[in-house]
């Protein structure tokens, strides 16, 4: 599995009969049904070329797509948010992440073990009481960003909604971006054992990313010095830092020990 996502992660237009050719290459014996299963398992699904984890709410209003030929040009005019799998050495998780467009900060980011909506949610009220709020906020059309507990936070905060064309990864892409970042230049060099282990990796890049990650697009500047230098604020920037996370050691720990349980046979 873990093969499986750095390959995807390079070229998430890969289905399941182009994945398993290029693994048989490599030596591995699996056939088309086996990724298959694995892709159904890890949530993955090749499309244009997006990543989609959060599974399509086919009963949720349908929001139109607002960036088509929108300049981005100011800070907190539009947040995106987005879900990613990451392989533990057994098990995994899911990692959500809220990005401001402009300056390609890290607004946000919750590690869940499910796929429920909740840890969305928190990571959403999280932003937004750390960073005030956008004027637009976009996502795709999963089940976690269109729950009635994410819409009603959004909607309550007056922020408008734009949601992806349905298997559109480019009208997400600064996110997707991030995401090829984070696993080439840290998840995939490591083992991560554990919950806590991984959050304390995740942790840890991000506020690498944030602080110290140069990017040629923001004219070799990072993205908290564009963030914090572009709009004045009277929002402590030390308060967007990512140890805020939910879970107590002790609550990680149990998780971790349920791994064991969950995941031995993947």
């Amino acid at each position: 599995m873990k093969r499986i996502d750095e390959i995807f992660t390079q070229h998430p237009y890969y289905g399941a009969r182009r994945m398993a050719q290029v693994l048989k290459d490599e030596g591995y014996e699996v056939g088309r049904k086996k990724i298959s299963k694995y892709y159904r398992l890890m949530a993955l699904e090749a499309i244009y070329p997006k990543m989609n984890l959060s599974k399509r709410n086919q009963a949720h209003k349908v929001y139109p797509y607002l960036l088509s030929g929108l300049e981005i040009n100011r800070h907190n005019q539009v947040w995106s948010a987005d879900i990613t799998y990451v392989r533990l050495k057994q098990g995994f998780v899911y990692l959500v992440a809220i990005i401001d467009w402009y300056s390609r900060y890290i607004l946000s980011w919750r590690v869940s073990i499910s796929l429920e909506s909740e840890f969305c949610v928190d990571a959403l009220n999280d932003a937004l009481a750390r960073n005030g709020k956008p004027e637009i906020f976009n996502t795709d059309q999963g089940v976690q960003f269109t729950s009635k507990a994410f819409i009603e936070t959004l909607e309550k905060s007056k922020i408008a909604i734009s949601m992806d064309s349905k298997g559109r990864a480019l009208d997400n892409i600064f996110i997707e971006r991030f995401w090829r970042s984070l696993k080439q230049e840290k998840i995939y060099r490591i083992e991560l054992n554990t919950v806590k282990e991984t959050k304390e990796a995740i942790n840890e890049y991000m506020n690498f990313y944030n602080k110290h990650r140069l990017h040629q697009s923001l004219g070799y500047k990072t993205p908290k010095n564009v963030h914090f230098t572009t709009v004045k604020t009277n929002l402590v920037e030390e308060k967007s830092g990512f140890t805020s996370m939910p879970l107590q050691d002790q609550e990680l720990n149990l998780i971790d020990n349920n791994f064991k349980e969950l995941y031995t046979s993947i």
